[in-house]
């Protein structure tokens, strides 16, 4: 199969782009590179430099492709930013030029990247798909819209859709990791401390209903996102309209993540407490039920060490990134 990817130089664009391809299938990647690194992008992937907000560039290079299907991971992601417009023109308007482009092109499978910020503050944990959709960023928001569009197009065009709603992705393979110049994540970022590229790092609240007070996350390690996304892929005929949680069912404390990092590294880390980040919840951790039973997905690599470790691995091989 020949499939578009979109972002593909990003972080989770890269390692779907390596993954596609040792899985048999084509790859046309596109990006703006505006966040995202050239050389990350896999070598056997034939990548195309331009931004989806460009409407007739991208309709013809979608025309050009020769892809039949789509994986769409282009997004503005950065939560810590607070201008919503920023996030409804890329991941709402920019989504929907795609969505025409694929039109034109008569492509009609897609597999949209989402995000479990759709869901907000949870009722009920673990979080089930059908959870109430709450979202408490602008980021969330875009993705549930853009979710919404995909409902809408599949209703009035035939496209046939699936969307991954993950959690917090880590991690790294022997090739290709995490890796941005403005950081925001936290286990790189505490990767960077060890390597003393920064003094110290900021943990954002140590007073929230938790057993010690930090914000609790489920991980996901890279690769297994990446194999989530061809599983959907390779089932959307079957799955058409599914959306999906990625994640482990366990959740790990920022101090338990803290705690690995220097356990998995040997070095001492510096840490300094802050005040609360406006809009993060305190606990979210996703139930994977649905993808485990209806694909077939299951997490090689699910305890939070390797995770780790992985990171740990490529940062050492590649300490100036990219």
């Amino acid at each position: 199969m020949r499939v578009l990817v979109t972002g593909i130089a990003g972080y989770i664009g890269s390692v779907v782009g390596e993954r596609l391809l040792e899985s048999g299938h084509e790859v046309v990647g596109i990006d703006n590179l505006q966040t995202g690194n050239r050389a990350a992008v896999p070598e056997d992937a034939d990548f195309r430099e331009g931004d989806i907000l460009d409407e007739r560039w991208l309709r013809e290079t979608v025309a050009g492709s020769g892809a039949v299907a789509v994986v769409h991971l282009a997004a503005e992601a950065s939560i810590d930013d607070s201008e919503p417009g920023k996030f409804f023109r890329t991941n709402v308007a920019g989504g929907l030029n795609l969505l025409d482009a694929m039109r034109s092109a008569k492509i009609d499978k897609i597999v949209f990247s989402s995000t479990a910020a759709v869901y907000g503050q949870p009722e009920a944990l673990p979080i089930p798909e059908d959870a109430p959709k709450n979202p408490v960023n602008a980021y969330g928001e875009s993705k549930l819209m853009f979710e919404r569009t995909l409902a809408w197009y599949g209703r009035a065009y035939g496209v046939r859709h699936v969307s991954l709603r993950y959690f917090n992705a880590c991690g790294a393979t022997e090739e290709r990791g995490e890796f941005r110049l403005k950081e925001t994540h936290i286990i790189p970022l505490l990767i960077e401390v060890v390597l003393g590229k920064r003094t110290k790092f900021s943990l954002y609240g140590t007073d929230y209903p938790t057993p010690d007070g930090t914000c609790v996350r489920d991980y996901i390690h890279i690769a297994d996102i990446a194999d989530a996304h061809i599983l959907a892929l390779e089932s959307i005929e079957s799955r058409n309209g599914g959306a999906y949680n990625m994640g482990n069912g366990e959740g790990y404390s920022n101090q338990q993540v803290i705690e690995t990092v220097r356990k998995v590294t040997g070095h001492a880390l510096l840490y300094a407490n802050a005040d609360r980040r406006a809009g993060d919840p305190a606990t979210l951790v996703a139930s994977s039920a649905k993808i485990r039973d209806e694909l077939g997905w299951t997490p090689r690599y699910p305890d939070l060490e390797t995770m780790v470790a992985t990171a740990w691995s490529w940062r050492r091989a590649h300490p100036g990134g990219y």
